[in-house]
């Protein structure tokens, strides 16, 4: 892990938070929680922490340094906001113009503006992968199913793509069958795009019986990989083989595993490969 002071986790929706908290649980690092309102999943109060509105960041750093923390850490799925609805205190009415004006430029650019925020407040920005003591994707296949050779073709096609997308910070992921673009990621999220997928005709797509087809994922090239590094668990290898794919892509080291043994036995139990592929 990154850091041994007290760390201030910022939570979205997802298993990634529970993950971060679970291993700072295990290395005996204090922790406090803010759960984000509309976002964070109800489980995350096993751990102390308090529930606030996005924009109430006056609150959150008050409390954060209330609670001792010196560091910060952003995980979880966070929507893009209607900045119109939202109810800011006052020192996030002061900044509020700032972050819609990054906002406009994209979400890195809106994410750069929010680690800025903390960072100008004496914070250490620590990322969900450090703390996990490098819980990513290695080269190579991870468990016992290998790609074909023409699955390696559409895994590159696939990372390609997603890379292309991501300069300009439309999404992380795409998936590509036989050559074919199915999909690619947006605001939707992962497993929006794989219930799209799934919901293609059968003739452009694998099935669970004769899988094709691979779900690749790859970080945007402008972003700050300490925030919105892209993430994989069991529940998207599960999703993955629904939609008729053959398997699951990632760049080597830059793609987070959210408890890589169960990924691993999803994956063998499923016939589908999980690939780390160097860049």
């Amino acid at each position: 892990m990154t850091g041994a002071g007290k760390l201030g986790l910022i939570a979205g929706g997802g298993d990634l938070p529970a993950t971060v908290a679970g291993r700072c649980d295990a290395e005996g690092r204090p922790l406090f929680v803010v759960r984000l309102a509309g976002f964070a999943d109800s489980h995350l109060t096993r751990w102390p922490g308090a529930e606030f509105g996005m924009a109430q960041i006056g609150a959150i750093l008050k409390t954060l340094k209330a609670e001792g923390c010196t560091a910060v850490c952003l995980a979880g799925i966070v929507k893009r906001p209607d900045f119109k609805r939202l109810k800011p205190d006052l020192k996030g009415a002061s900044l509020l113009p700032g972050i819609v004006a990054a906002a406009t430029q994209g979400d890195d650019a809106l994410l750069r503006k929010i680690l800025a925020i903390f960072e100008a407040e004496g914070f250490a920005v620590e990322g969900a992968d450090d703390i996990l003591g490098g819980e990513t994707l290695d080269a190579g296949p991870l468990g016992a199913v290998t790609p074909t050779p023409a699955q390696i073709a559409d895994l590159k096609k696939a990372l390609y793509v997603a890379e292309k997308t991501g300069e300009l910070d439309i999404g992380q992921g795409a998936v590509v069958c036989d050559g074919l673009v199915l999909a690619v990621e947006a605001q939707e999220g992962t497993d929006a795009m794989l219930h799209r997928v799934a919901g293609l005709p059968a003739d452009l797509r694998g099935s669970i019986a004769s899988p094709r087809g691979v779900l690749a994922k790859a970080p945007k090239p402008i972003q700050d990989l300490r925030v919105d590094m892209p993430v994989v668990g069991p529940r998207t290898v599960e999703l993955a083989a629904a939609a008729g794919l053959a398997g699951i892509a990632g760049v080597t080291g830059r793609l987070i595993l959210i408890d890589r043994r169960a990924i691993m036995a999803a994956a063998d139990r499923l016939g589908l490969f999980v690939w780390g592929e160097d860049r």
